[in-house]
Order: C-alpha cells, then structure tokens, then sequence
C-alpha cells in the first residue's frame, strides 16, 4: 500500500477549557482553569505553588471567554464540514456536567449542550473524539479535596464517566480519558488538579496524584467498555523523544531515563502494570504507591484500545550539568539541537522527531496510535479578510510527510491526525490569544476584546485539499 487507508481520520483539535467561554451558563461551575490568569506567574499556578485560587482585581482570566465557541459551535462546526474533517476532537467541560464535582445527580443543561454539538458533527459527517478530561477540574474538587492527590477523586471520576458513556452511547465512538496525563509529574495542578504542600515531599505527593489519577484511566476503560463494546478508548501523552546531546554513553542513558519519564505513564496504560525502572526508582526515593484492594486488577485487566499523544517538538538532554540548559518558560529543560531551525516559542521545528517518535511508540507497545496534537504557532496578522499564513502550511507539510513515512515505509499502524488549534484559541501555556495555530482566524486579543468574527486563513483551504486527497495533494 502505497497511500493512507481510506479510514484515516482527517481533523483538528480543541479543549473546553481554550474555547468554550460561557463560564456561568447553562448551570456551569467553575473550573479549575477559569482562576489561572495571564502574566509571568502563570506557570506558577501550573506548577501548583500557588494556593490562592481567587480571582484577583486587574487580572485576566482568559478561560472564562475562550473563542465562545458556547455560542459559535455552529458556525464553527460548519467550517471544519467546509474543510471535510473526518473528526473532531473535543473535551468536555466537568464541571458542566457536575457543577461542584461530589454531586450525585448530573446538570442536564450541560448534558444537552454536548449532545447539541455532537448531532451538528453528525450533519457534516464528522466523528467526535472526546477527551473526558482536558485539564479541566470542577474548582471545587482541587479546593475541597486537594485533586488527584485525594483517592475520593476516583469516585467522582467514575461517576462522571459512567454519565457520559451512558448519555452519548452511539454518539461518540472514540474517547481519551485525560490530556497529556505524564503532565501529573511536571504540571501537577493542570493536569491533576493539584495544589502541592510546600510542608511535604514534593515527589511523593506527585506519585501519590500520578497512581490515583492511573487507576481512574482504568476505571474509565472499563465502564465504557460494559456500556458500549464498540467504544474505543485511549490515553493521551505529551510525546517527543529525547535525544543525547553526544553519542557519549552517559549522554545516551540520559536520554533513555528522560525518555521513561513519558513511558511510565504509557506502560501503565498499555501493559497494566508499573514497569521495573519505574518501581525502583520509586523504591530509591523512598516512594510507597497508595495501592488500595483491585487497584493492580483494575490496570492489569483494562488497558487501552490505542495511544494518542501531543507532538509539537523533540528535546536534547546531557548528562553534564554544566552544559544543560533551560528555555524559559518551558517546563521540561532542554538543549538546543544545532541540527534543527531556529527556535520558535520555545521550540525547534523537527519533523523527522514525529516519525521517530511514532516507531518507539509502536515498537514498544504494538497498539494503534493517534495524533492528537501537532501544530505550530505563530502571530498572524489579518489583511484584507484573511491570513497569509504559509509559515503554518510549511510546518505541516512536513510533519505530514513524516507521519506519511511512518505508516507506509515503516510499518506504524496510525488512526488518524488532528492539528493543535484547528480554531485560533486560547493558549494553555500563556493564556494568550496572540499565539495562532489555526486554519481558522479568531477576532480577539490577548485581552479578549474583538468582534469574535471568524476568518478562514489560506491554510484552511491547503488543509481541506490534503483531507480531499487523503494526505497525497500537500502542494
């Protein structure tokens, strides 16, 4: 075969959280993202060093507007049908469907509002893919009970996705169960909802999140499972190899630790179980997992369908102290690779390092794999109704092209491709509208001041003519 099946999944990608807006409608609670504001200190929110989670006089919330996708789903689901998106992925906004979190009974409103959006995918032909949760935590649970750090969460979590298999079976087909869930370990109150003590281990409160949050991924594969056989459900991780500064030996196996740190996750979710290197350096550090009766049963028995992960770059990592080096504003540290481009927010454009990480992945687990993530930002200007944006089709060229060789040269079975920020939105890392990744200009700024008008980019139409071709028309 020297094409893309015809079943390959043609989309884009977005979370409640970056777009939704509509805060306090339709019966909402407040989320966890809604307090995290712009400006320097937001990676310290991310990172949980910051307890005080009230709204602040001056700051800018940029969560609590996002693109008001609540009141343009419409139109803007119109606009994926006009590129011929095969699927959608989306996320569901917890604290719509329970308000506080610990309710027992669900907010119909917000039940009805995804079931609204999923019946206008269904017009254009588009499958939904629907992350559970996209760092996207009822408030009241991280306030109330501390996150993921606190077990009662798997609870709540269960109760959710029960609602959500049984509400949309035959509706949706294809679910992940967190965002980037390898995040626990580097972005704690994002991805888990936690707050860390300052007065206890840092790691272990991290591992303590990390399992808690494992065995409710695996609770949510096995309820969806029972409720609808035909539901296939993954995981989703924040991917991108990691490669030695040299081709010294220390250099090498620096590589391969900070490669584990994204296998722990998946090996876990893949296999069932906790992998050796995992456990002994747990065992190092002192570190007891907070198993509790079925835990390793509940891992063990209900694994993914497929993996999905985020790619947007690779990293260069020594094992010499003094040559390591941090991009600021990036959580995970890395070096610059001389044999990649310039650095572009934070990162280098590689899209060999997609291709790479597909084979490890597949290699190392044989399940099919999903991008969900993938894309490049940029501070577009609109002119005369549109964007000239062919620094956005040049990085996806080429990232298509290395996923192309992946499947049909090497072998990897992929499910599909959703572009990062298919709508202009808001970003997770700045809480800036200014960093575009769209086919799909958004009216609004940094402020989230604007008409919210929408504007197709010249990327919008070369996106609808690689789907119409199945990947093979990339001019």
């Amino acid at each position: 075969m020297n094409r893309l099946p015809d079943t390959f999944l043609w989309g884009g990608a977005t979370a409640a959280n970056q777009i939704e807006g509509g805060y306090r409608e339709g019966g909402r609670g407040l989320a966890s993202m809604d307090v995290v504001p712009q400006g320097t200190d937001r990676f310290a929110y991310m990172f949980g060093e910051i307890s005080d989670l009230s709204f602040k006089d001056g700051r800018n919330y940029p969560a609590l507007t996002g693109i008001d996708f609540y009141h343009h789903y419409k139109e803007d689901i119109r606009l994926m049908g006009e590129m011929g998106f095969k699927v959608f992925r989306m996320s569901i906004s917890w604290s719509r469907i329970f308000p506080n979190g610990d309710e027992t009974e669900p907010n119909e409103e917000g039940l009805k509002f995804y079931e609204d959006i999923f019946l206008e995918l269904r017009k254009y032909g588009i499958e939904p893919l629907v992350t559970i949760c996209h760092y996207d935590y009822p408030l009241h649970l991280v306030t109330a009970y501390g996150g993921f750090k606190n077990r009662r969460l798997i609870e709540f979590y269960k109760r959710y996705v029960t609602v959500l298999f049984e509400r949309y079976k035959g509706q949706v087909h294809y679910w992940l169960t967190f965002n980037e869930i390898n995040d626990t370990l580097f972005l704690p109150y994002i991805a888990a909802g936690v707050v860390l003590d300052p007065t206890e281990d840092r790691d272990t409160q991290l591992y303590q999140a990390a399992h808690h949050i494992l065995v409710a991924s695996a609770w949510a594969v096995k309820i969806g499972h029972e409720i609808d056989p035909e539901n296939k459900i993954g995981n989703m991780v924040c991917a991108g190899e990691w490669y030695p500064y040299t081709c010294a030996p220390k250099d090498v196996f620096q590589a391969m630790t900070n490669n584990r740190k994204l296998y722990f996750f998946t090996d876990v979710q893949a296999r069932g179980e906790y992998p050796s290197y995992g456990l002994k350096e747990l065992e190092r550090k002192g570190i007891r997992l907070p198993f509790a009766e079925n835990d390793k049963e509940i891992l063990k028995e209900n694994t993914v369908d497929f993996l999905s992960f985020s790619y947007y770059a690779t990293h260069v990592v020594s094992a010499d102290e003094r040559v390591n080096a941090e991009l600021a504003g990036n959580p995970l540290a890395t070096l610059t690779n001389p044999y990649l481009g310039p650095i572009k927010y934070k990162r280098q454009d590689d899209p060999m390092g997609l291709r790479i990480t597909l084979n490890a992945l597949y290699d190392r687990y044989q399940k099919p794999l999903f991008i969900v993530e993938n894309g490049t930002a940029a501070a577009d200007e609109l002119k005369n109704d549109t964007v000239e944006d062919d620094y956005h089709i040049d990085y996806y060229r080429e990232h298509i092209k290395a996923l192309k060789e992946a499947v049909l040269l090497d072998g990897v079975e992929l499910l599909g491709y959703t572009s990062w920020g298919c709508l202009d939105l808001v970003s997770a890392g700045s809480g800036q509208m200014s960093k575009r990744y769209g086919f799909v200009y958004v009216d609004v700024d940094d402020e989230g001041k604007g008409t919210y008008k929408r504007y197709r980019k010249k990327s919008f139409y070369w996106y609808k003519k690689v789907i119409a071709s199945n990947g093979e028309d990339l001019e």
